[in-house]
Parts: C-alpha cells; structure tokens; sequence
C-alpha cells in the first residue's frame, strides 16, 4: 500500500453524528457477584482470529463512553474544544511519543464517542493496537478523574470509556478516504442520530 500523507485535523461540534455501528457490546445488568459463563454471556471477540494488530497498517478506531454519556464536544457550546476535548487531544498527540512508528492521521472528538486513524509505520516494533488503545483510554480516564475532582469536567457513571472499542484494518486507498469523509461529515449528523435520542 502507498503511504498516504494527510494532515492531522480537529472537529468538534456538537451537532454531529454518532454513526454506531451494530458491533457495541454493552455491560449492563450483570452483577459483579455473576461469573463469566460462556453459555450465558455469549462474550466474543470482535477482533480478526490469527491477524497480527501489531503489523503495519492503518486502523479505524471507535471509542464509545460509558452509557452513552455527553462528556466531550463543547465547541458547539463555545467554539473552541473545551477543557476535556483539550485533554483527549493531548493523549492522542502523546501515543505518537509512547510508541515509535505510531502517527495518529486524522480524529474527531464527539460528545459520547471519538473515532481516529491511527498508522502503524514500518519503524513500529511496539505493542499492538488493543494495547495502545488501552493505555490512551487509562490515560485519559486517570486525567478526566482528576478533572472530575476539581469540578473541571462532568462526573461519569463508574467508567469513562465503555470496556471495548471498535477497530477496522484499512486496506486501501479507496476506503481510507470512505473513512476520512466520515470522520469529516460526522458533526452534521450528530443531531439526526438514533444513539443521541
């Protein structure tokens, strides 16, 4: 695949689009006490069996907060990315520094969600990507705690981040910029969107 130069870019409107595709998993109503049975909780991978996240390639990520929750997007509100939109921006900046050979091509910040393109480039001999979206998601979770405590961000419901996330391999050209147009027109429909009822 040709290397695909774009430059990183940052939207952020409240009247947007949440587009959540079919895939989420939700952790409601099953008690801690509760073990895992397979029979019962019929808990599978999303993931591609035998495919090395590890690999170069790109990847379309998808995090969702916790019970939908709006605690990010307050340009809508005053035209500039607020303090916790600020923050998430931060940590994505940062697992460029944590992780050689990681570049983050393009996000977009939602009240209750976040998608990126993230390029793992031939210097990446790291983790793979469910451990780098695991570490972006503790770090800002940590941060947005601390926020919450100085009354800097909304409180949330036990977890900021809902327990799993949605990736997709990006295989070519044509469907990098599928990807990149919906990252793009994602705000515009944020106010028609089923999952912000």
């Amino acid at each position: 695949m040709a290397a695909l130069v774009t430059p990183i870019t940052y939207i952020c409107h409240k009247d947007g689009h949440i587009g959540l595709p079919l895939w989420v998993i939700f952790d409601k109503g099953v008690s801690k006490s509760m073990r895992y049975n397979q029979d019962v909780h019929h808990r599978q991978s999303i993931r591609l069996k035998n495919y090395d996240y590890s690999s170069v390639g790109m990847y379309y990520v998808t995090i969702c907060t916790q019970d939908r929750a709006e605690l990010f997007g307050g340009a809508a509100l005053c035209g500039r990315p607020d303090d916790a939109d600020q923050m998430i921006i931060k940590w994505l900046k940062e697992i460029e520094n944590k992780f050689l050979g990681i570049c983050i091509d393009k996000f977009i910040i939602m009240p209750n969600h976040m998608h990126f393109i993230v390029r793992l480039q031939g210097g990446h001999a790291g983790p793979p990507l469910h451990e780098i979206v695991e570490w972006f998601k503790t770090m800002t979770t940590n941060e947005y705690i601390r926020g919450v405590k100085s009354g800097l961000y909304p409180p949330f419901n036990k977890r900021v981040w809902q327990r799993n996330y949605f990736e997709r391999i990006i295989r070519d050209n044509a469907e990098y910029q599928r990807i990149w147009q919906y990252i793009d027109e994602n705000p515009a429909r944020w106010a028609e969107d089923k999952y912000n009822v």
